[in-house]
């Protein structure tokens, strides 16, 4: 028997996983929002600097 057909018959589907991993996807979004801030942020910090010519 071959490793794809061992984890087919190995596969169970569990729906209350995908709820309990709910908080878990939610904090990764929310860590991406803020890193996507910081990054606008900095951005527009810099932008604002003064110019050497």
């Amino acid at each position: 028997m071959t490793m794809l057909t061992e984890a087919a018959v190995n596969l169970e589907f569990n729906p209350m996983a995908f709820v309990d991993n709910l908080k878990y996807m939610g904090i990764g979004m929310l860590v991406i929002f803020v890193i996507i801030g910081v990054i606008i942020l900095t951005t527009k910090i810099v932008s604002a600097l003064p110019t050497k010519e």
